[in-house]
């Protein structure tokens, strides 16, 4: 007697691959058109046409345009969680901070788009997902523990931390794309940054300037 085979569960599973496969082309080609034209630029009609099939069925693989950057933005975040996780960070202070700026820093530089999508809000009207959300916090729980163990103290240290990495990053996207005119400050950035705070010793007051008192009406 030939034995039955489980062909329905068989044939589900085909199904599921080519839809994940499919979906995964997409998404890949809507990368390839963001860093061609823009976040803003991008069209479903011509992503729909430039991975070739027919614009409604693109709804069956996302259900709008802010969902296809939901699962950009989860994409790009998924990525830096990967850098950071084969990252080798170094126990010297001044060096993990070298380390987390450069990686940072390359990352952020490297694709112009996607730097946009998950630390601008340039899109209107977009919100990632809870899900896609999760990954970014997770990244930033994981890098605020390294920095926490390289000698940063407080919200205040780490706020400045951010502002000097994601200002190297813009400057250098917004004045030198491509180039390395301020990559290559990192190192005299990280030198001043650790000189200010892992100098200051744990007794040295930590204060931040009040703000200016608004001007009398």
């Amino acid at each position: 007697m030939t034995p039955t085979t489980p062909s329905q569960p068989r044939r589900r599973d085909r199904r599921r691959a080519r839809h994940e496969a499919a979906k995964q082309e997409i998404l890949e080609t809507a990368w390839s058109m963001v860093r061609a034209d823009g976040l803003a630029a991008l069209s479903l009609r011509a992503l729909a046409h430039a991975v070739d099939i027919e614009p409604p069925s693109l709804y069956t693989y996302f259900a709008s345009k802010n969902a296809l950057y939901d699962h950009m933005f989860a994409d790009g975040n998924r990525e830096l969680a990967r850098r950071f996780a084969a990252a080798q960070i170094p126990d010297d202070p001044r060096g993990a901070l070298r380390v987390v700026a450069a990686l940072f820093v390359g990352f952020a530089t490297e694709d112009q788009a996607r730097y946009q999508l998950l630390f601008l809000r340039t899109i209107p009207g977009f919100e990632p997902s809870p899900d896609s959300y999760a990954i970014a916090v997770e990244i930033l729980t994981s890098v605020r523990t390294i920095l926490t163990r390289a000698g940063l103290r407080d919200d205040a240290d780490f706020d400045l931390w951010t502002a000097l990495v994601a200002g190297l990053a813009s400057q250098q996207l917004a004045n030198d794309p491509g180039g390395d005119r301020y990559v290559r400050l990192i190192d005299v950035a990280v030198t001043m940054f650790a000189d200010h705070i892992l100098c200051a010793g744990p007794a040295a007051p930590r204060t931040v300037p009040a703000a200016p008192p608004a001007p009398a009406s």
